[in-house]
């Protein structure tokens, strides 16, 4: 049954801004990389994936990371350690071209790209080592749980778990357009036009003329991603891939993470508990910012809380399974 939860999550009295909560994470958490075995993954049409296995004992959980994120994002070698930790065994997928490596076509990885994490699901299942568990952080939970919600595929997936998930697409590229979260937006946009350049130098990829122009993430969208992906425009990208109109079909066991506050997001596209499926769990914080969730009684001696709720609702998920 769907239901609404009030986080137990509070910030300490030294970390209670949104933004803070945000870039606390990012600029001064160390997140050393453990030892991983990585495979390159051939996809059927002749492109790659490139996953980062973490060698353990337990049921599989595949992480799924956000825009522009990889094996370096500030939640990811922690959260690797902290499920590995509780007796999980971690595995990291890259998107298209986020492994350090342009791919290899001119499509490319984007929010509602679930044929991608489709492909990898049944490439593990014929192997007869299926995730039981997929965890998606940003744009990896919008992916996730439009997957989920999607009625064509059949997975072995047992329990979820999206964290500050961008429900509406356009909308939380809007709201990366105003006030101090244009920092953000623009930090990413110079993310995402590296990759871009980089991918059209590297792979002989004819690019738009001028991207240089761009000045948004919408624009992005606009002009590079909804073309190379087969869409109309940013518009159309947006209406087909944003996760809100999946949820209501979403029977698996799925707990959503997300803070109010997040600079990412509007507090109005946080859906209402009749927009939920009967699988879905979500948990809302007053406070917390985007994949921040930082407490601690000192500032020298931060805790961050997601280490420790993702992997106690799966144990909890297993265990009623």
């Amino acid at each position: 049954m769907a239901q609404l939860i009030q986080s137990e999550f509070k910030p300490p009295w030294w970390l209670v801004s949104p933004h803070l909560q945000t870039i606390w994470p990012s600029l001064l958490r160390s997140h050393p990389l453990p030892d991983l075995r990585w495979e390159r993954v051939e996809l059927r049409d002749g492109d790659f994936i490139d996953l980062a296995w973490q060698d353990a004992e337990g049921p599989l959980v595949l992480l799924l990371h956000g825009l522009e994120g990889s094996l370096e994002s500030h939640y990811a070698t922690p959260l690797i350690s902290a499920l590995r930790s509780t007796g999980f065994r971690p595995l990291f997928m890259h998107f298209r071209g986020c492994s350090g490596e342009p791919n290899r076509l001119l499509r490319s990885y984007h929010s509602g790209a679930t044929e991608d994490l489709s492909e990898i699901v049944e490439i593990l299942r014929r192997r007869g080592e299926p995730p039981q568990a997929v965890v998606g952080v940003s744009l990896g939970g919008n992916l996730l749980l439009k997957y989920l919600g999607e009625s064509d595929h059949d997975s072995d997936i047992k329990a979820a778990v999206a964290v500050s998930v961008p429900f509406n697409l356009k909308s939380a590229a809007m709201r990366l357009e105003r006030g101090f979260s244009r920092i953000y937006g623009r930090h990413l946009l110079r993310k995402l036009l590296k990759s871009y350049s980089n991918k059209c130098r590297t792979r002989s990829i004819p690019g738009i003329e001028d991207y240089s122009s761009i000045r948004s993430i919408y624009e992005f969208d606009d002009r590079i991603t909804s073309v190379q992906n087969g869409f109309r425009d940013a518009e159309d990208y947006y209406n087909r891939c944003s996760c809100a109109q999946y949820l209501q079909y979403i029977t698996t066991p799925t707990l959503i993470l997300h803070a109010q506050d997040d600079p990412f997001m509007q507090p109005d596209d946080v859906p209402g508990l009749q927009e939920l499926g009967p699988g879905v769990s979500l948990e809302l914080s007053n406070r917390g910012g985007h994949v921040g969730f930082v407490q601690g009684s000192l500032p020298w001696r931060p805790v961050y809380w997601l280490d420790y709720r993702i992997p106690a609702f799966l144990k909890h998920a297993f265990a009623r399974d």
